[in-house]
């Protein structure tokens, strides 16, 4: 059995194609979805799952690495259609799932409503308005750093907060293998900060990053671009460093 399916959906945004990659894991017993999409996108992950010969009413576990739109969209429809399925995250991450706290996200977009102008607003209030509709769900399991899961030969969660505060990648151990949510991006063929400029801690997602080289990481997935084919370790490390360079720049006062 092939533990790892890499779900690669690709949908039109904005007039512009774009692609997520949901992660599958299983084993003889379970069968765990890593994230799952945009609202209204169970048909999406229904289909990309069915190219690895899985059905959805398989699922056992949901695992949501944090709280943003494209993570956790289609997770109520989910749990609707397939009550069975476990939903687990990451303690902090928890109440903004479940809405007992109000989304950091939205939080933020409303909060951008001030400071944009005003050719912008109109699209930027179209945006609360959809975060907004997104459906909370409970979460069943909370796990917290370094706890490691059963399935799979050990799934070990990895906090990695900055793009969120309770933000998680997964690691594998048993074939080196990290999940990273958005802990990091491909962007041009080259891991990157996730929209850096929305990350909620920048500084927090750098140290992130640095967490991740105690790891041994032979197979690296993204949310956003898919499997990262290079040497993991020196690319981590040149992310890292070109953060945190940027941040010792001497800053110059002007006279």
């Amino acid at each position: 059995m092939n533990l790892i399916h890499a779900l690669d959906i690709e949908f039109q945004f904005n007039e512009q194609l774009q692609t997520i990659t949901p992660v599958l894991l299983m084993d003889e017993e379970y069968t765990i979805l890593i994230d799952c999409g945009y609202p209204n996108f169970m048909d999406h992950i229904r289909e990309a799952a069915s190219r690895s010969n899985v059905a959805l009413d398989t699922i056992t576990t949901i695992i949501l690495t944090h709280d943003d739109m494209d993570h956790i969209g289609s997770l109520a429809a989910l749990k609707r259609s397939y009550p069975h399925i476990e939903v687990i995250s990451h303690e902090i991450e928890a109440p903004y799932i479940d809405g007992t706290k109000k989304s950091l996200r939205l939080v933020q977009a409303e909060a951008s409503l001030t400071m944009l102008p005003l050719h912008e607003l109109a699209q930027a209030e179209q945006f609360v308005r959809f975060l907004q509709t997104i459906e909370h769900v409970p979460v069943d399991r909370l796990v917290s750093d370094k706890e490691l899961l059963p399935w799979c030969g050990g799934i070990e969660i990895i906090h990695t907060p900055g793009h969120t505060p309770g933000h998680i990648s997964l690691y594998l151990p048993l074939c080196k293998t990290l999940i990273a949510g958005d802990a990091v991006v491909i962007e041009n063929g080259k891991l990157d900060i996730a929209n850096p400029q929305f990350t909620l801690d920048l500084e927090a997602a750098v140290q992130s990053v640095r967490h991740l080289l105690a790891y041994d990481i032979e197979k690296l997935y993204c949310y956003h671009g898919g499997l990262f084919e290079g040497q993991v370790r020196p690319a981590l490390e040149r992310l890292a460093d070109s953060y945190e360079s940027r941040n010792n720049e001497p800053r110059h006062n002007k006279e």
